[in-house]
Order: structure tokens, then C-alpha cells, then sequence
């Protein structure tokens, strides 16, 4: 299993349609699948945009697959009014919203 943390700026107030995008997609169309996408979760903090995935392999290779999927450029664009880069300077493509995971502890039954 492989963990993505997507880190970007939000409109605070724009937590339900953000979440309506996505649910939308999730559960009406087969990209979640076709990107390995198991688990999704979204958190806010204060302006702060966190997404975390869960996904059957890394994703940042899934998404430069699919990026010029039509599906998924439609959440990219129907995000827009709501996500931006949370540095726009050194954006370039989703990858560079991806958080590196430094330390990570797992407690075993």
C-alpha cells in the first residue's frame, strides 16, 4: 500500500463542493481504479488543502499516466475555483504537490 499527502491552498468555505467533485468521480467513474486509488481523505486547515491517498502503487506515476486523462483533467478544472498551488512558483504539475513522507511508524497487532 502506498501513501500520497497532496498539499495546496483552499477557499476555506469551498469544503463542500471540493468534496462534491470528488465524490462524483469516486463514485461515478472508474478512475479511482484506473489510478489504484483505494482510500481517499481530505482535511482542511484553516487555508491549507490536505488530500491524502491510498493506493495499490506509487501515485505520482499513476497521475503522470493518466494526466491527460479527459476525466481527470475535469476534476483538475472543476477544482480550480477552489485549489491553487500552494507555491505557485515552483509548480509545475501535481507531482509538485505531493508531500515527501519522512518518517512514518506503524503500530502491529
Amino acid at each position: 500500500m502506498h501513501r500520497t499527502l497532496i498539499v495546496a491552498r483552499m477557499v476555506p468555505e469551498a469544503t463542500g463542493e471540493v468534496a462534491a467533485v470528488f465524490a462524483d468521480s469516486d463514485h461515478h467513474s472508474d478512475l479511482p481504479e484506473a489510478l489504484g486509488v483505494r482510500a481517499r481523505s481530505l482535511f482542511r486547515f484553516g487555508e491549507l488543502y490536505l488530500h491524502l491517498l491510498e493506493s495499490d502503487r506509487p501515485l505520482a506515476e499513476a497521475v503522470a499516466a493518466h494526466r491527460d486523462d479527459p476525466r481527470f483533467r475535469r476534476i483538475s478544472q472543476d477544482l480550480s475555483p477552489f485549489i491553487s498551488a500552494y507555491d505557485p512558483g515552483t509548480w509545475r504539475g501535481p507531482k509538485d504537490a505531493m508531500a515527501q513522507e519522512f518518517y512514518r511508524w506503524e503500530r502491529h497487532a
